[in-house]
């Protein structure tokens, strides 16, 4: 019997989706929509892999992330978001994530995130690297990294950038800019 695979995330359309896809591929997947669930599933069941988001219903994964590794050393886990950044990415890594992945992805591109990388990833995140990124994403990844600063306080995010409040709210709900 394999171990289960544990998946964390607030949006249960999302998360039934994504258990649905992954059973069909063979998996045996264990559903939380909340931390406090997370940890009950990660001592009873002990999975040995996990997808995180980063954003459970206003808590943080990372937090998350932290503690579960704290219990489960040896735990895979790879980390989702809806709106991805270079510092949450960084910080994510930091704190143990093996992989990070935007929103949406599939089975496979999951399944993938937990084994070894395919011959043509380097070559094409070696490509990514030397792009030149553009005004808006260069905005953008300033915005997050700011917003993590400050713990995810949008007003005081909004003081720090000396921009109106609303203004960074809408920016904050568009999706990032391309490279």
């Amino acid at each position: 019997m394999t171990t289960p695979l544990l998946l964390i995330d607030d949006n249960q359309v999302y998360l039934q989706t994504l258990a649905r896809s992954l059973s069909r591929r063979g998996e045996s997947v264990l559903t939380a929509s909340c931390g406090e669930e997370a940890l009950s599933h990660l001592e009873e069941a002990s999975p040995a892999r996990a997808v995180l988001d980063l954003n459970l219903a206003g808590d943080s994964g990372l937090q998350l992330l932290s503690e579960m590794l704290q219990r489960r050393p040896q735990l895979q886990v790879v980390m989702l978001t809806g709106y991805s950044s270079i510092a949450t990415a960084v910080e994510a890594i930091k704190r143990g994530a093996l992989n990070y992945l935007c929103k949406p992805v599939t089975a496979t591109e999951l399944l993938a995130a937990f084994g070894e990388p395919r011959e043509e990833a380097p070559v094409e995140s070696e490509m990514d690297t030397d792009a030149t990124l553009s005004v808006r994403r260069l905005e953008w990844e300033h915005i997050q990294r700011v917003l993590q600063e400050n713990e995810g306080n949008i007003s005081a995010t909004a003081r720090a950038l000396n921009m109106h409040r609303r203004t960074l709210q809408r920016k904050l709900q568009k999706k990032p800019a391309r490279r």
